[in-house]
């Protein structure tokens, strides 16, 4: 890995990972991180504090620090997953910002998983044309995913993120202690995350998991402290090179078009990591038939999924389906779906306009 520098030290340490420069921002990983939002909130900053159902406490600590650092908090909790990424969610937040006269000048606070990351940033996104937002992620598919980058987005009927904006926060906090607290398939789920991040840059992140994977499901371990930092570190590096997604960026999309095609035909009703993994299976598969991924890596994927008890196969709706919502990710070229798959381990290359063969030989690939 390069580009931003990371300090700390190992279990029970901060570290700090600096996404991009000139201002860029940091990501501030360890107990007691919370402490970093003072440094945000001047006396009498507006904060709309966004937070998902059961986080009330950590949005009255949220709250807390705002009030000593001089600022108001205004809470606003909203729907768990992806029920948060609504339309009706989000006119709701903007009618909050205009009752409470909130300015430019003013801050959104995002607490929870990545779906309520994507939202309260592009409530900042949107809000007067963009206001400042620190995300406090408190899922592992949050810290290593969806808070760091800048993409923010909701949801429509036609798909996954398909509205959206590039608005980079000004930090993300990240307290292991809040993983802890996660249930732990929801905790496993982000792990297909971190997997998909050893593959297309960082192979270390796959050598940790494979060398210890009952730790790599503890959020308390050592291992998971550097599986988080160093899955940070690849999104920061790959973000700070492309930060609208015109190129490079687009690797880490890797495993996500067939991800996001099982999200939509599921209705939501699949983890999002879940949907990832599978979705890294049939990339995987889709690259070895068009003659560009060596067959051991396939399997090699496969294998590091299941050692953390992630799924590798999915049955669960017909090709049909799977294919038109397929034809509405956000890669796809007039009719020419595009696809980044690996030609080798941490060699990321794209795939444009597989044929319908291959596409359906991959899905039956996946169906076990």
């Amino acid at each position: 890995m390069s580009g931003g520098a990371v300090s700390g030290g190992g279990a029970g340490t901060r570290r700090t990972v600096q996404v991009g420069g000139d201002p860029g921002y940091p990501v501030h990983i360890g107990p007691g991180v919370l402490w970093h939002l003072r440094e945000h909130v001047t006396p009498g900053r507006r904060v709309l504090v966004v937070h998902q159902a059961g986080r009330e406490q950590l949005a009255g600590e949220v709250a807390a620090v705002v009030a000593a650092a001089g600022g108001t908090a205004h809470p606003a909790p909203v729907p768990d997953a992806e029920g948060a990424k609504e339309v009706g969610v989000l006119a709701e937040l903007w009618h909050r910002l205009g009752e409470a006269d909130f300015t430019r000048d003013d801050l959104v606070v995002g607490i929870g998983g990545g779906a309520v990351t994507d939202l309260a940033g592009f409530v900042a996104a949107t809000w007067l044309r963009g206001v400042d937002v620190v995300q406090v992620p408190t899922s592992l598919l949050g810290v290593v995913d969806a808070a760091v980058g800048g993409k923010t987005g909701i949801n429509t009927a036609e798909g996954k993120n398909l509205v959206g904006a590039f608005h980079p926060p000004v930090a993300v906090l990240c307290d292991p202690a809040w993983l802890a607290t996660m249930p732990r398939a929801d905790y496993v789920s982000g792990l297909a995350e971190v997997v998909k991040c050893g593959l297309i840059v960082d192979p270390v992140l796959l050598d940790l998991v494979e060398s210890d994977p009952g730790a790599a499901t503890r959020p308390d371990s050592a291992v998971a402290l550097e599986l988080v930092t160093r899955a940070v570190q690849v999104k920061a590096d790959v973000v700070a090179a492309d930060l609208r997604e015109s190129s490079l960026r687009e690797i880490l999309n890797y495993g996500h078009t067939f991800a996001h095609a099982v999200e939509l035909v599921e209705d939501y009703r699949w983890r999002h990591g879940d949907a990832v993994a599978v979705g890294l299976v049939y990339a995987g598969e889709l690259g070895r038939l068009a003659g560009r991924t060596p067959p051991a890596l396939v399997t090699r994927t496969r294998a590091v999924l299941t050692s953390v008890g992630l799924p590798t196969t999915y049955a669960g709706a017909a090709w049909a389906d799977l294919r038109a919502a397929m034809s509405r990710d956000k890669k796809t070229r007039g009719t020419t779906l595009r696809f980044v798959v690996l030609d080798d381990l941490a060699v990321p290359g794209r795939l444009e306009g597989p044929t319908e063969a291959q596409l359906e030989q991959a899905y039956a690939a996946v169906r076990g």
